[in-house]
């Protein structure tokens, strides 16, 4: 009795089975006949089939909205850290600039060589005394060199009347001046006259000028200080130029002539440096081949690996600099760029499940009409419209993290526009090329199949 039952059961449900078949063929024969027919549901082209998919694609994304913002949470992230990393970047950069603005790159510098301690362990640049004047003034003579001057340099008290401040104090030569790029705010640098008579007379930069005389309201020109309880007569004073490429206050400083400071302060024959500024950019190299084989002829010096100075080329400086800061550039744009591709990913597997799940509603959509190109362009407005979801928003978090951490290391803020629109072209770029696959696999779905999909 139940055998008999269940043979009729089965009866019952394949008989279903192919009353539901044979109504999806006459739907899609209906269908089909009424795309034949001249003004009846006629395909809509251009932009209105290009508005009605906009429109299935928007109500898709605003039914899960919490899914689509953990979607483009890839996208959000890549796009924020592209327009932090590249404003850092050249928030950075453009303070190295600063920094390294001071240096002059007709400049070259002859330090020192290291002394060597106790069991021939060599000691820091700068640590041997093997520097005189007499060394520069040999090279005032060598071919493209146009200026030079020693540079001794000693850590004093400077007083002023009730005020006082500690800096660096360096003996110098006119010249340095030109060699350096320094420029007045008032007075004049200390002329040939100084040097060669020992006259006592300062020039004072803007953060000595500001410790010194701003708290008392007096026109520092003109007005004596001591300097090692020496008095100097200020003759001018610096326009500011920040830091200094060492990154210390270039303006913390005060010169006196050459000849006052190796009497007054030092009582040395040594120099710390020796500034020699070269005629031309182009004359760089012979000039610093030249200035060494005067060098070594003045220490007697056979072998070039026996030097007992070194000489800094601040060509060599700057160019080296702004390369570290483009190397630099390029690898936090790559790990941007990694982050943002991460997000494409992400964006194309929630796009194979949304695939997956509305499989039903794909087949309706082809049954009355839909057209495998316009599910393909469906699915992709809707992977577009995740992906430049993510990147207005990370646009939005990028500036303001950028001017968060300018704000808090003291940078300048700085960002391109063009690579705020490049973070967003790029995402939904990400968002196209990651999402065509999913919208291919939809629309390449057989009706009949995904009808029968629950």
């Amino acid at each position: 009795m139940s055998s008999t039952q269940n043979i009729e059961e089965q009866a019952d449900e394949q008989r279903s089975v192919e009353q539901e078949r044979r109504h999806q063929q006459e739907m899609l024969a209906k269908a089909s006949a009424k795309r034949k027919k001249p003004g009846k549901l006629q395909r809509r082209r251009g932009m209105m089939a290009f508005y009605q998919s906009f429109r299935s694609a928007l109500v898709a994304v605003r039914a899960n909205k919490m899914r689509s913002l953990l979607t483009s949470l890839g996208i959000i992230i890549g796009v924020a850290a592209v327009i932090m990393m590249v404003s850092t970047s050249q928030s950075n950069a453009a303070l190295i600039n600063q920094r390294l603005s001071s240096l002059n790159p007709y400049e070259l510098v002859i330090r020192a060589g290291s002394a060597s301690a106790t069991g021939g362990v060599r000691q820091a640049q700068g640590t041997s005394s093997t520097l005189k004047q007499s060394d520069a003034d040999a090279l005032a003579s060598v071919q493209y060199v146009s200026a030079i001057s020693p540079v001794v340099t000693v850590n004093e008290q400077i007083v002023y009347q009730s005020q006082n401040w500690s800096t660096s104090v360096q003996g110098v030569y006119p010249a340095y001046q030109q060699i350096n790029s320094w420029k007045m705010q008032e007075g004049n640098f200390f002329a040939d006259a100084d040097e060669q008579n020992t006259t006592a007379v300062a020039v004072i930069g803007q953060t000595v000028a500001d410790n010194l005389f701003a708290p008392l309201g007096v026109d520092p020109l003109g007005k004596e200080i001591r300097i090692n309880s020496i008095p100097f007569t200020v003759g001018g004073v610096l326009a500011s130029k920040g830091a200094s490429s060492s990154f210390q206050d270039a303006d913390d400083v005060i010169y006196i002539p050459f000849s006052v400071a190796q009497k007054k302060l030092t009582g040395s024959s040594s120099v710390n440096s020796i500034d020699v500024l070269v005629d031309d950019s182009s004359h760089m190299t012979d000039a610093q081949s030249a200035v060494q084989v005067r060098m070594e002829q003045a220490h007697n010096i056979a072998n070039p690996a026996n030097d007992d100075f070194l000489i800094q080329n601040q060509a060599t400086v700057l160019a080296t600099a702004q390369a570290t800061s483009q190397s630099l550039f390029a690898l936090l744009i790559a790990v941007a760029g990694i982050s943002l591709v991460v997000g494409g990913i992400g964006i194309m597997n929630i796009m194979l499940v949304s695939v997956t799940e509305r499989t039903r509603e794909i087949g309706i959509r082809i049954a009355i009409g839909a057209r495998p190109g316009d599910v393909m362009m469906q699915f992709l407005i809707e992977s577009l419209m995740l992906s430049a979801l993510g990147g207005i928003v990370g646009i939005i978090i990028g500036v303001a993290g950028s001017l968060i951490i300018a704000t808090v290391m003291a940078t300048p803020f700085a960002l391109s526009p063009v690579a705020v629109l490049l973070a967003f072209g790029f995402s939904v770029a990400v968002g196209v090329i990651f999402g065509f696959y999913p919208a291919q696999r939809a629309s390449q779905l057989d009706p009949i199949v995904a009808l029968r999909s629950e």
